[in-house]
């Protein structure tokens, strides 16, 4: 997984797929709106229509919480907190500090998510440092889309496509569904978890970056595998994965809280 290690970060680039599309330009789209974390990125992100007075919200990954990796099967809901974040401008200036009142939700179970609850709304953050949210799309991205993960953890952004789609990827004893696979363009690194992968062309959130193959093993941590419906295990060495995120619209309301309860949302509930 793609959370910033102690010590020397190593980064190696390999080849492992043919690309599909021609990938986007990595200056189409900047580092508005990103925010770094202690050890990896995220975003303040939007749903579609959600109100300007809300309390923003805060995308990273599960693996990325300040308390360590959630076990298998577990799945937070409304915990508080008061982690910060450094926002950043589109040319990766910090703008300021924002701070959560609570974990929403948080899992790495089917998907590997986390969002937060600022205390802050986001009409303020427009007003007071002219920084405009990121909207989170409603439809999964297709084969061949343009995207870019920006890493605000690194200030830096990296462009090319999808791929295409794992039914099942299992890393360590974790397992997410229909994940998404990038093109060799992006060779995201060690702080680039919880980064949102965001679709080029209507610069909407489509998904949040969270691993990659490192070594060529099979299914073991930082190591993760494809698995088919026959139960085929696929290795690529090499390969960089995330999570998608229109799931979170059956969740989230525009008040910015969570209700896994409503017929529409279909994220890992608590046991």
């Amino acid at each position: 997984m793609f959370r910033r290690p102690l010590g020397v970060l190593l980064a190696t680039i390999f080849t492992f797929a043919l690309v599909t599309a021609p990938p986007a330009s990595a200056e189409t789209v900047d580092l508005t709106g990103t925010v770094a974390l202690s050890n990896c990125s995220g975003s303040v992100v939007r749903l579609a229509g959600a109100p300007a007075t809300a309390p923003a919200l805060v995308l990273s990954n599960g693996h990325c919480l300040e308390e360590g990796f959630p076990q298998p099967g577990e799945v937070i809901v409304d915990r508080p907190s008061q982690r910060t974040f450094t926002l950043l401008a589109g040319d990766g200036r910090e703008v300021t500090t924002l701070r959560a009142t609570k974990l929403l939700y948080a899992t790495m179970t089917g998907t590997d998510a986390s969002v937060y609850q600022l205390g802050t709304t986001y009409a303020d953050i427009q007003r007071d440092h002219g920084i405009a949210p990121l909207e989170l799309s409603e439809e999964r991205p297709g084969a061949g889309t343009g995207i870019t993960v920006a890493s605000g953890y690194w200030k830096k952004t990296y462009a090319c496509s999808v791929d295409g789609f794992v039914r099942e990827l299992r890393e360590g004893g974790y397992t997410w569904r229909d994940s998404i696979r990038y093109t060799p363009e992006c060779q995201t690194i060690g702080g680039t978890s919880g980064s949102p992968i965001i679709d080029t062309a209507s610069r909407q959130v489509v998904g949040v970056n969270n691993t990659a193959n490192e070594n060529g093993d099979r299914c073991t941590m930082n190591n993760p595998c494809e698995v088919g419906a026959n139960g085929q295990v696929t290795v690529r060495h090499g390969a960089k994965y995330g999570q998608q995120t229109y799931r979170l619209y059956g969740c989230l309301t525009p008040a910015s809280e969570i209700e896994l309860e409503r017929p529409a949302c279909t994220l890992p509930k608590p046991a």
